[in-house]
């Protein structure tokens, strides 16, 4: 079978270009949404404590949050942050294959039976839930062999 492609260059290359037209119209066709996820979901928690440092968020805000939100459905596991400036951040990582908005609704009830527990000045500015879905669409590594450009 080999032979024959040998003997023939014109045909291989007439196959090569159709196999590599369909893949392009292909890629083209198929739609987003088909594609499986790859990273998992994601939700941030995020509250603001005016004038606090990283110890009074953690101890006042963050600490009674990440125990109401233990125990998500579906959790794998979860990270807090906390910095000087009074802001304070808590990532909850849920399994690949989880709906982030049913992720976030279950956050969001767990935060909200939580929430009189924080400090007025926490609720005043507002508990903020964010979903996110990491998903690398597109990477593009850009290389010079020039030393002028390195």
């Amino acid at each position: 079978m080999t032979v024959k492609f040998i003997r023939r260059p014109l045909l291989s290359i007439v196959i090569s270009v159709i196999i590599a037209l369909l893949g392009i119209l292909s890629l083209f066709r198929l739609p987003m949404t088909q594609f499986p996820s790859v990273a998992p979901p994601e939700v941030n928690v995020t509250v603001e404590y005016t004038g606090a440092n990283a110890e009074t968020v953690t101890k006042a805000a963050l600490v009674p949050l990440e125990r109401a939100i233990n125990g998500v459905p579906g959790m794998k596991y979860m990270s807090s942050d906390a910095g000087n400036d009074g802001v304070g951040v808590v990532q909850v990582i849920f399994e690949i294959g989880t709906d982030p908005d049913v992720a976030a609704i279950n956050v969001q009830n767990r935060v909200a039976a939580v929430t009189a527990e924080l400090p007025a000045e926490v609720t005043k500015n507002g508990v903020k839930i964010a979903k996110e879905e990491n998903a690398m669409l597109l990477y593009l590594n850009i290389y010079s062999s020039n030393p002028e450009h390195q």
